[in-house]
Parts: C-alpha cells; structure tokens; sequence
C-alpha cells in the first residue's frame, strides 16, 4: 500500500513539473508591440521551435502603406510587403531564455542572431547581436493586450 501512494505521487509530481514546464516554455506565444509601437509582431510556436511574423503595421492601419522590404540586401526580396513577414526564426527555449534563434530588422535589412527572454509576462526583452550575445542590443517588446 505504502509502495502504491509513493508511485502515484511521484508520478503526480513528474507530470505536474512537465505541465509547468511547458507553461513557462510557451510563455512568449502571443502578440507583442514592437519597442517603437508601430508594428505588432506574433510569436508562435512551431514543433520545438518559436517564430514571429508581423501581423499589424500601425502606419498601415491610419492609411500610410502598404509597406515593403525596401532595406533588404537582396533586390529581388525588396518588393515583398511587411505585413505577414518572418522576422523571428530558429528560437529554442533553453533554462528560462530562447536562444540561438535569428531576428530580421526590417529597418536596416539586415539578420542578427537573437535571444529572448521575459521580464514578467508582459515585457520581453528581445537581444540581436552579431558574433557573441554580450555584445549586442536590447529592447523591450510589450504584450498586447
């Protein structure tokens, strides 16, 4: 008997941990305001992998667009719109971080590799860099409400 109730404790205890496991692992799924608020950027999930695409330019919305990837290093890529565009790629979540993931600046054109990591549930923190992560730059995305 005694045998029985340590067994399905601890199996409660494993499936409890993996249920809060994968919680906090798909935190960053949703909506987020871009640091410049001019963009809403989607962050799902895809197998053990998290992407984000631009779902809402606030321009667009008052009548300035449609807006295309004019900054881009590729001409043939240069028409393409915005608005649907990756720009998050590759994230993989790693001890309470996604790492090792790519961000596209479609200010500038050009891809940096990324990490991301929450600040309570509504700020993330989203670092592009080139070569190694601690020297690059931070910005805070906000969740949309």
């Amino acid at each position: 008997m005694k045998t029985s109730i340590t067994f399905f404790l601890t199996l409660f205890f494993l499936v409890s941990s993996q249920i809060v496991f994968a919680q906090e692992e798909d935190a960053i799924l949703g909506t987020w305001w871009n640091t410049e608020k001019s963009a809403k950027v989607e962050i799902m999930k895809n197998g053990d992998e998290y992407l984000g695409k631009i779902v809402s330019l606030t321009r667009e919305e008052n009548g300035e667009g449609p807006f295309l990837d004019t900054e881009n290093s590729d001409p043939e890529l240069r028409d393409r719109p915005l608005m649907g565009l990756s720009i998050l790629k590759g994230l993989k979540y790693k001890k309470g971080a996604w790492e090792d993931g790519e961000i596209y600046d479609p200010e500038s054109g050009k891809t940096y590799s990324c990490e991301v990591k929450l600040d309570g549930n509504e700020i993330l923190k989203v670092k592009g860099y080139i070569g190694v992560s601690w020297v690059g730059r931070t910005v805070e995305w906000t969740r949309v409400k």
